[in-house]
């Protein structure tokens, strides 16, 4: 997916996407390592019930990311 900054409809679109799945965002945006990486690290942790971290950051990443 290609977008054309912070705050475009592709990474509102992510955004949204990571707020249900922590890494999806990044996934549509072609991010597969630090999608992946945030999908195991969320999944992880929620186990001890701090998933809601990575959960967060997932969503701000996703909405925040510029390509280059």
């Amino acid at each position: 997916m290609s977008s054309t900054g912070q705050g475009s409809a592709g990474n509102v679109l992510a955004a949204l996407c990571s707020f249900f799945i922590p890494g999806l965002g990044q996934l549509l945006q072609g991010r597969w390592i630090l999608a992946a990486f945030q999908f195991v690290l969320a999944a992880l942790l929620w186990l001890i019930l701090l998933g809601w971290i990575i959960h967060l950051w997932s969503i701000v990443d996703a909405a925040m990311f510029r390509p280059r």
